[in-house]
Protein backbone atom coordinates (compact mmCIF):
# COMPACT_ATOMS: atom_id res chain seq x y z
CA UNK A 1 0.00 0.00 0.00
CA UNK A 2 1.08 3.77 -0.82
CA UNK A 3 -0.73 5.95 1.53
CA UNK A 4 -0.54 9.96 0.90
CA UNK A 5 -0.41 12.02 4.66
CA UNK A 6 -4.10 12.35 3.99
CA UNK A 7 -4.86 9.04 3.66
CA UNK A 8 -3.03 8.15 6.64
CA UNK A 9 -4.42 10.85 9.20
CA UNK A 10 -7.66 9.42 7.61
CA UNK A 11 -6.83 5.96 9.26
CA UNK A 12 -5.29 7.07 12.28
CA UNK A 13 -9.19 9.23 13.11
CA UNK A 14 -10.66 5.57 12.75
CA UNK A 15 -8.68 3.81 14.54
CA UNK A 16 -8.75 6.03 17.32
CA UNK A 17 -12.47 6.47 17.17
CA UNK A 18 -13.64 2.94 16.28
CA UNK A 19 -16.23 4.23 13.46
CA UNK A 20 -16.63 7.74 11.85
CA UNK A 21 -19.21 8.76 9.60
CA UNK A 22 -17.83 10.18 5.86
CA UNK A 23 -19.36 13.60 6.60
CA UNK A 24 -17.03 13.80 9.86
CA UNK A 25 -14.13 12.80 8.34
CA UNK A 26 -14.86 15.02 5.59
CA UNK A 27 -14.82 17.95 8.21
CA UNK A 28 -12.08 16.91 10.20
CA UNK A 29 -9.63 16.69 7.03
CA UNK A 30 -11.14 19.99 5.24
CA UNK A 31 -11.56 18.36 2.19
CA UNK A 32 -14.94 17.47 0.20
CA UNK A 33 -17.02 14.32 0.75
CA UNK A 34 -16.18 12.79 -3.02
CA UNK A 35 -12.28 13.05 -1.54
CA UNK A 36 -13.22 11.00 1.40
CA UNK A 37 -15.20 8.67 -0.47
CA UNK A 38 -12.33 7.86 -2.96
CA UNK A 39 -9.81 7.53 0.30
CA UNK A 40 -12.05 5.48 1.91
CA UNK A 41 -12.84 3.04 -1.34
CA UNK A 42 -8.61 2.60 -1.70
CA UNK A 43 -8.22 2.14 1.79
CA UNK A 44 -11.25 -0.65 1.45
CA UNK A 45 -9.90 -2.26 -0.68
CA UNK A 46 -6.82 -2.83 1.04
CA UNK A 47 -8.30 -4.22 3.53
CA UNK A 48 -7.67 -1.69 6.31
CA UNK A 49 -11.32 -0.05 6.74
CA UNK A 50 -14.42 -1.52 6.57
CA UNK A 51 -17.64 0.53 5.22
CA UNK A 52 -20.91 0.43 6.07
CA UNK A 53 -23.66 2.92 5.05
CA UNK A 54 -22.48 6.16 5.48
CA UNK A 55 -19.72 5.40 7.20
CA UNK A 56 -16.22 3.81 7.81
CA UNK A 57 -14.86 1.38 10.98
CA UNK A 58 -11.99 -0.28 11.92
CA UNK A 59 -12.10 -4.01 10.67
CA UNK A 60 -13.60 -6.45 13.10
CA UNK A 61 -12.01 -9.53 12.21
CA UNK A 62 -10.53 -11.95 15.56
CA UNK A 63 -9.21 -14.44 13.62
CA UNK A 64 -6.99 -12.85 11.26
CA UNK A 65 -4.34 -9.91 11.33
CA UNK A 66 -3.98 -7.28 8.15
CA UNK A 67 -0.88 -7.61 5.98
CA UNK A 68 2.37 -7.03 6.99
CA UNK A 69 3.35 -4.82 4.17
CA UNK A 70 0.23 -3.01 5.47
CA UNK A 71 1.05 -3.06 8.60
CA UNK A 72 4.47 -1.45 8.04
CA UNK A 73 2.81 1.58 7.01
CA UNK A 74 0.16 2.22 9.79
CA UNK A 75 1.10 4.33 12.42
CA UNK A 76 4.92 4.21 11.38
CA UNK A 77 5.88 7.76 12.99
CA UNK A 78 4.45 7.01 16.18
CA UNK A 79 5.64 2.91 15.66
CA UNK A 80 9.08 4.81 15.44
CA UNK A 81 8.73 7.31 18.79
CA UNK A 82 7.90 4.14 20.72
CA UNK A 83 10.75 1.98 19.53
CA UNK A 84 13.07 5.04 20.30
CA UNK A 85 11.66 5.73 23.83
CA UNK A 86 12.57 1.25 24.06
CA UNK A 87 16.05 1.79 22.69
CA UNK A 88 17.01 4.97 24.94
CA UNK A 89 15.64 2.39 28.30
CA UNK A 90 18.04 -0.50 26.76
CA UNK A 91 21.10 -0.47 28.36
CA UNK A 92 24.44 -2.11 26.53
CA UNK A 93 25.33 -5.13 27.21
CA UNK A 94 22.45 -7.08 28.02
CA UNK A 95 20.25 -9.95 26.74
CA UNK A 96 17.00 -9.58 25.08
CA UNK A 97 14.35 -11.01 23.13
CA UNK A 98 12.50 -9.15 20.62
CA UNK A 99 9.41 -10.93 19.29
CA UNK A 100 7.66 -10.78 15.83
CA UNK A 101 5.43 -7.44 14.54
CA UNK A 102 6.35 -4.35 12.59
CA UNK A 103 6.89 -2.51 16.18
CA UNK A 104 9.46 -4.44 17.37
CA UNK A 105 11.14 -4.47 13.65
CA UNK A 106 11.00 -0.87 14.35
CA UNK A 107 12.44 -1.58 17.96
CA UNK A 108 15.34 -3.55 16.19
CA UNK A 109 16.28 -0.38 13.88
CA UNK A 110 16.16 1.51 16.59
CA UNK A 111 19.03 -0.42 18.19
CA UNK A 112 21.55 -0.40 15.33
CA UNK A 113 23.92 1.97 17.68
CA UNK A 114 24.22 -0.30 20.82
CA UNK A 115 27.15 -2.12 21.95
CA UNK A 116 27.12 -5.33 23.49
CA UNK A 117 23.46 -7.02 23.34
CA UNK A 118 22.93 -10.44 22.90
CA UNK A 119 19.47 -10.44 20.69
CA UNK A 120 17.05 -13.56 20.74
CA UNK A 121 14.53 -13.56 17.98
CA UNK A 122 11.88 -15.05 16.31
CA UNK A 123 11.38 -12.75 13.51
CA UNK A 124 13.75 -12.93 10.68
CA UNK A 125 13.00 -9.45 9.29
CA UNK A 126 14.86 -8.27 13.60
CA UNK A 127 17.66 -10.63 12.26
CA UNK A 128 18.26 -9.16 9.16
CA UNK A 129 17.69 -5.36 10.81
CA UNK A 130 19.57 -6.24 14.06
CA UNK A 131 22.85 -8.22 11.36
CA UNK A 132 24.01 -4.79 10.53
CA UNK A 133 24.94 -3.86 14.00
CA UNK A 134 28.63 -5.90 14.66
CA UNK A 135 28.83 -4.73 18.17
CA UNK A 136 25.97 -7.19 19.03
CA UNK A 137 25.38 -10.47 18.56
CA UNK A 138 22.08 -11.76 17.00
CA UNK A 139 20.46 -16.11 17.84
CA UNK A 140 17.64 -16.67 15.38
CA UNK A 141 15.18 -19.23 17.10
CA UNK A 142 14.55 -22.15 14.73
CA UNK A 143 11.22 -23.25 14.00
CA UNK A 144 8.57 -22.92 11.06
CA UNK A 145 8.99 -19.77 9.11
CA UNK A 146 5.66 -17.88 8.48
CA UNK A 147 5.84 -16.57 4.74
CA UNK A 148 3.42 -13.51 5.11
CA UNK A 149 5.79 -12.10 7.64
CA UNK A 150 9.07 -13.61 8.39
CA UNK A 151 8.08 -15.00 11.62
CA UNK A 152 9.43 -18.30 13.27
CA UNK A 153 6.95 -20.20 14.88
CA UNK A 154 5.79 -23.83 15.88
CA UNK A 155 6.89 -25.86 19.10
CA UNK A 156 10.58 -26.06 18.18
CA UNK A 157 10.61 -22.19 18.60
CA UNK A 158 8.92 -22.76 21.81
CA UNK A 159 11.71 -25.53 22.95
CA UNK A 160 14.33 -23.09 21.56
CA UNK A 161 13.35 -20.02 23.41
CA UNK A 162 13.14 -22.49 26.90
CA UNK A 163 16.69 -22.38 27.14
CA UNK A 164 17.51 -18.82 27.49
CA UNK A 165 16.80 -16.15 30.42
CA UNK A 166 17.02 -12.58 29.37
CA UNK A 167 17.26 -9.22 30.89
CA UNK A 168 14.52 -7.86 28.61
CA UNK A 169 11.42 -9.28 26.30
CA UNK A 170 10.09 -6.50 24.13
CA UNK A 171 6.81 -8.35 22.62
CA UNK A 172 4.47 -6.43 20.10
CA UNK A 173 0.98 -7.24 20.37
CA UNK A 174 -1.95 -7.24 18.12
CA UNK A 175 -4.78 -6.16 20.83
CA UNK A 176 -5.07 -5.01 24.62
CA UNK A 177 -8.77 -5.96 25.46
CA UNK A 178 -10.99 -3.91 28.12
CA UNK A 179 -10.47 -6.42 30.93
CA UNK A 180 -6.51 -6.31 30.31
CA UNK A 181 -6.29 -9.11 28.41
CA UNK A 182 -3.04 -9.13 25.58
CA UNK A 183 -4.55 -10.92 22.43
CA UNK A 184 -3.12 -12.28 19.41
CA UNK A 185 -4.30 -13.95 16.09
CA UNK A 186 -1.92 -17.18 15.62
CA UNK A 187 -1.98 -19.99 18.37
CA UNK A 188 1.28 -20.81 17.46
CA UNK A 189 2.31 -17.55 17.68
CA UNK A 190 1.08 -17.20 20.61
CA UNK A 191 2.51 -20.13 22.38
CA UNK A 192 6.03 -18.77 21.51
CA UNK A 193 4.95 -15.41 23.20
CA UNK A 194 4.10 -16.87 26.26
CA UNK A 195 7.28 -18.75 26.27
CA UNK A 196 9.33 -15.56 26.11
CA UNK A 197 7.02 -13.73 28.78
CA UNK A 198 8.01 -16.53 31.20
CA UNK A 199 11.81 -16.89 30.14
CA UNK A 200 12.85 -12.64 30.89
CA UNK A 201 13.38 -10.96 33.91
CA UNK A 202 11.49 -7.93 32.77
CA UNK A 203 8.57 -7.86 30.17
CA UNK A 204 8.09 -4.79 27.97
CA UNK A 205 5.44 -4.30 25.67
CA UNK A 206 5.31 -2.18 22.70
CA UNK A 207 1.41 -1.56 21.34
CA UNK A 208 0.46 2.17 19.77
CA UNK A 209 -2.82 3.45 20.57
CA UNK A 210 -4.71 1.51 17.75
CA UNK A 211 -4.04 -1.68 19.75
CA UNK A 212 -6.07 -0.76 22.54
CA UNK A 213 -9.75 -2.31 22.26
CA UNK A 214 -8.93 -4.16 19.67
CA UNK A 215 -9.93 -7.65 19.35
CA UNK A 216 -8.11 -10.74 18.64
CA UNK A 217 -8.84 -14.18 18.92
CA UNK A 218 -5.98 -16.04 21.41
CA UNK A 219 -5.24 -14.77 24.68
CA UNK A 220 -1.65 -13.91 25.08
CA UNK A 221 -2.02 -13.08 28.83
CA UNK A 222 -2.28 -10.53 31.05
CA UNK A 223 -0.86 -6.89 31.69
CA UNK A 224 -0.22 -7.72 35.34
CA UNK A 225 2.27 -10.59 33.65
CA UNK A 226 4.22 -6.96 31.67
CA UNK A 227 6.71 -4.74 33.56
CA UNK A 228 6.33 -2.01 31.07
CA UNK A 229 3.73 -0.22 28.38
CA UNK A 230 5.45 1.91 25.79
CA UNK A 231 3.17 3.45 23.30
CA UNK A 232 2.63 6.74 21.83
CA UNK A 233 0.07 8.77 23.84
CA UNK A 234 -2.34 7.89 26.83
CA UNK A 235 -4.06 5.23 26.42
CA UNK A 236 -8.14 5.82 26.73
CA UNK A 237 -10.15 4.48 29.69
CA UNK A 238 -10.52 2.24 31.83
CA UNK A 239 -6.46 1.21 30.57
CA UNK A 240 -4.32 3.69 32.95
CA UNK A 241 -6.09 2.35 35.59
CA UNK A 242 -5.53 -1.56 34.70
CA UNK A 243 -1.69 -0.80 34.14
CA UNK A 244 -1.66 0.91 37.42
CA UNK A 245 -4.03 -1.62 38.77
CA UNK A 246 -1.27 -4.51 37.28
CA UNK A 247 1.74 -2.26 38.32
CA UNK A 248 2.79 -2.34 35.23
CA UNK A 249 4.36 1.37 34.09
CA UNK A 250 2.70 3.15 31.73
CA UNK A 251 5.78 4.60 29.18
CA UNK A 252 3.92 7.17 26.42
CA UNK A 253 7.03 8.17 23.88
CA UNK A 254 7.42 11.71 22.82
Amino acid sequence: MSANPRQLQLLHTVQEQGSVTVERLAESLGVTLQTVRRDVQKLADEGLLTRFHGGVRVPSSTVENIAHLQRVQLNAPEKNRIARAIAASIPNDCSLILNIGTTTEAVARALLEHTGLRVITNNLNVASILSANSQSEVIVVGGVVRGRDQGIVGEAAVDFIRQFKVDIAVIGISGIEADGTLRDYDYREVKVAQTIISHAREVWVAADTSKFNRPAMVEVGQLAQIDRLFTDSMPPAPFPALLEEAGARLVIAD
